[in-house]
């Protein structure tokens, strides 16, 4: 009888649970000391920007950083947590190489808070802001370095506020970069749910919520509120004076559980995969990254078919347009200021080009900012 090869060969026993502990220790060992390494290399970063004016927060470098680490990540770890991690190391970096103060339209627990923390983690100052208008001045007076503010959403389309924050700023505040969040709504309140008779909520989140609240609240009164975080405050302030005020809030779970108002139904909005898409706003421009956006605004010139030759110069040169939208110009009744972000960065050939040309058919022409494309919903 043969022995060798055809002999089934003993397995390997497993580790105990002691010695994998002993190795994650030694490894959490190496990673501390690699990233305090990091750290130091960062501080002298730091100062070589402070000498030269290179701005802290740079979204070209970031976008570059973020996508190096993504190509060298193997698994298991996804995407999504090795992101995670490194936005938190680079908003450690920004505090060695300058602490960062962001602004936001708060109260905390805002959705723009929530943006705000995942784009630039938990080691920058975070100023809590009244209205998106109050963000802006914040950030042109330079009591913030940036500042968050909410465009668009993929349900209710753009943010009023901040189209008309743009127009009255857009000499002086540019688009730095863009974050993608998802929004999930909730109605938050102290009281049962047949006891509700009015909801608080920012009047884009009533849209984002239409439906719902036709089938579940029909005879609810709706009422506007600076931010979704202010109105849980608003909710649990009436609930102090009066008990049964019969008020409710629609705003974030985390919110809720800031404030401590029940929540009452979770994930209300109509459309499930509900994105909202934020501006970082700067005094700065950022430069290209190699898949940028530029946001353009524009009033027409007096002219037939204006609107449609803007456009058309857009579509000739092969430029793709992501995103349109208008508002009053506040100039003159029944004249428009729009809104369009274009697919590259300004300083591209084409790009600059089409712009160039696109004057010719405007009264208006301001580039708000060109800027790193989101590739991933935060």
């Amino acid at each position: 009888m043969e022995s060798g090869s055809d002999q089934p060969r003993p397995s390997t026993p497993p580790r105990s649970l002691d010695e994998i502990r002993t190795l994650i220790d030694r490894m959490d060992d190496q990673i501390v000391r690699l990233l305090n390494e990091r750290a130091r290399l960062i501080v002298e970063v730091g100062l070589v920007k402070r000498g030269t004016g290179v701005p802290i927060y740079a979204p070209h470098r970031e976008q570059a950083v973020l996508q190096r680490v993504l190509a060298a990540n193997a698994g298991p770890l996804p995407a999504r947590t090795v992101e995670a991690v490194y936005r938190e190391i680079m908003s450690g970096s920004f505090a060695l190489e300058q602490p960062l103060r962001i602004g936001y339209l708060g109260p905390p627990g805002s959705y723009s808070h929530q943006a705000a923390v995942k784009q630039f983690g938990n080691s920058v100052s975070f100023e809590d802001l009244h209205t998106i208008a109050g963000v802006y001045t914040e950030v042109l007076r330079g009591h913030c370095h940036y500042g968050l503010a909410p465009i668009e959403n993929s349900i209710g389309g753009g943010i009023v506020e901040t189209l008309d924050a743009f127009a009255e700023h857009a000499s002086d505040i540019k688009v730095y970069a863009e974050v993608l969040i998802e929004v999930h709504h909730a109605l938050l309140s102290s009281c049962e749910p047949r006891d509700v008779r009015k909801i608080l909520s920012k009047p884009e989140v009533f849209d984002q919520c239409r439906m719902w609240l036709a089938t579940q609240f029909p005879k609810a009164a709706l009422e506007p509120a600076p931010s979704t975080s202010r109105a849980v405050q608003i909710v649990l302030e009436e609930f102090e004076k009066d008990p049964s005020c019969g008020l409710a809030a629609i705003a974030s779970p985390l919110a809720g559980q800031i404030y401590g108002l029940d929540v009452l139904f979770e994930k209300i909005e109509d459309n499930p995969n509900n994105v909202t898409r934020f501006a970082v706003i700067s005094k700065q421009a950022a430069k290209p990254s190699g898949d940028d956006k530029t946001s353009i605004m524009f009033e027409t010139a007096d002219k037939p078919g204006a609107l449609v030759s803007v456009l058309r110069v857009f579509e000739e040169a092969g430029i793709n347009l992501t995103h349109i939208d208008k508002r009053p110009s506040g100039r003159v009744n029944w004249t428009y200021t729009f809104f369009i972000d274009a697919q590259g960065h300004q300083d591209d050939a084409k790009v600059t080009a089409a712009i160039t040309e696109a004057r010719t058919h405007c009264q208006h022409l301001t580039v708000l900012g060109s800027y790193p494309r989101a590739r991933r919903i935060l």
